[in-house]
């Protein structure tokens, strides 16, 4: 199933053709790529099926492609003066090709039909922005949250999740002990930043020029986030693992605390008899802060038939079609109408699946690690290795922190 591609073509009948909106009645090609959906396959053909219905002479080719694939593949077309016409992409990836003129701004695009601006989660919309441009819009939406293990809550003789930072400290060094450790959390994009929000860092100044992390306050958090670290409060696989290790740690049922975005929660489940309602507890990071992981949707600038290319952005993220992707994968989609109705029957169908997608449209204003900076993966590979250092009793944290403002400077001067 890896790389896969499919082609969906359908012939224009003449009734269909008189009666469909169509955008053009000559043959016109797009492709769409996709970020490891490719479960989502009969869904995906019936979106394709559709749009060329209702746009007699379009044909779309479908491209899937697992994560760590999709951006070299994605590079390597636009090189070659090909690039995919809708792209799908995860995290703050999209900066970095918006910055470099791959994609297109669809700014306008989105304020001239009401239908479309009005559809979305304002704060969600918001995360695509670059420059005060609109480059992508949500195709699926995810934040950070805490699950916490209620049965191992209990034997601590804890009540409720931890509300700040220390008390997340102190809940885990009461649950460890033996095979078991108090909390795990996800560290790839930025995911474990709120635990440094909570503490007033910030990883840039305002300007995004200048490093504002290597200061006394980020010295002790990371000490106490190491101190914990090695008497096994914290799990280590935090710092080392990325999706599969924390996630199934937490599913063994001898983990405290997770903190992940609301997707790890059909993952752990599938590996541990021990999640229940009754027995996993879902709650905000305190301070409600959270980084947001979400899927975007956006147009190659390279695109030969972008009107097209952006008919399909519309298509896919309308009520119906994003109505089917929700209840399918029970996932936000950003499309407020849909969502709303999505928690509304899970509220009664599956209310820790509520609870969970819930908190995905709480506290939106306090989501962090989302710095608008084409520079962003470069920061995250000068920055994360002298982190994880310290974090792993490699280093001393004041040092491995100088040795991340230099080099997070360096990449920031580079430009």
């Amino acid at each position: 199933m890896l790389g896969r591609r499919s082609a969906l073509k359908a012939p224009a009948a003449l009734a269909a053709a008189l009666a469909a909106p169509a955008i053009a009645q000559t043959r016109r090609q797009i492709s769409f790529l996709t970020w490891n959906i490719i479960d989502q396959e009969p869904l995906i053909r019936g979106w394709i099926e559709g749009f060329q219905r209702a746009n007699p002479g379009a044909e779309v080719e479908w491209l899937d492609k697992k994560g760590p694939e999709l951006p070299p593949f994605y590079q390597t077309q636009l090189a070659a003066g090909t690039p995919p016409d809708v792209i799908n992409t995860q995290g703050a990836l999209w900066l970095e090709y918006a910055a470099n003129g791959a994609l297109m701004d669809l700014t306008d695009a989105i304020a001239s039909d009401s239908t479309v601006k009005s559809r979305f989660n304002a704060e969600y919309l918001a995360n695509w922005t670059y420059q005060g441009r609109t480059f992508m819009v949500p195709f699926y939406i995810t934040k950070t949250l805490l699950f916490y293990n209620k049965l191992l809550f209990r034997q601590a003789g804890l009540a409720g999740p931890p509300g700040s930072f220390d008390e997340i400290l102190a809940f885990a060094d009461r649950i460890k002990g033996g095979d078991r450790t108090g909390f795990l959390t996800l560290n790839f994009d930025w995911l474990y930043w709120p635990l440094f929000a909570m503490n007033g860092i910030e990883l840039l100044t305002p300007d995004l020029k200048r490093t504002a992390f290597n200061t006394p306050k980020t010295v002790e958090v990371v000490e106490k986030l190491a101190r914990a670290s090695d008497t096994g409060a914290i799990n280590k696989i935090s710092w080392t693992g990325r999706w599969v290790e924390p996630n199934g740690a937490f599913g063994t049922g001898n983990v405290g605390m997770l903190h992940a975005h609301s997707p790890a929660y059909y993952f752990f489940k599938g590996q541990g008899a021990w999640v229940t309602p009754e027995t996993l507890g879902v709650a905000h990071a305190p301070g409600g802060y959270s980084t947001p992981n979400s899927h975007g949707l956006g147009v190659s600038k390279g695109s030969k038939h972008p009107e097209l290319a952006i008919a399909f952005v519309k298509h896919v993220t309308a009520d119906a079609q994003a109505g089917q992707l929700a209840n399918q994968r029970r996932i936000l989609t950003g499309n407020t109408a849909v969502d709303t109705a999505l928690l509304a029957k899970l509220e009664k169908e599956d209310p820790t699946v509520h609870a969970i997608l819930r908190t995905q449209i709480e506290h939106t204003d306090k989501m962090v690690g989302n710095w608008r900076t084409p520079l962003d993966s470069r920061i995250k590979e000068a920055f994360w290795p002298e982190m994880q250092n310290a974090l792993l009793g490699r280093k001393p944290a004041a040092r491995a922190l100088a040795d991340a403002e230099r080099r997070v400077q360096r990449e920031l001067d580079r430009g």
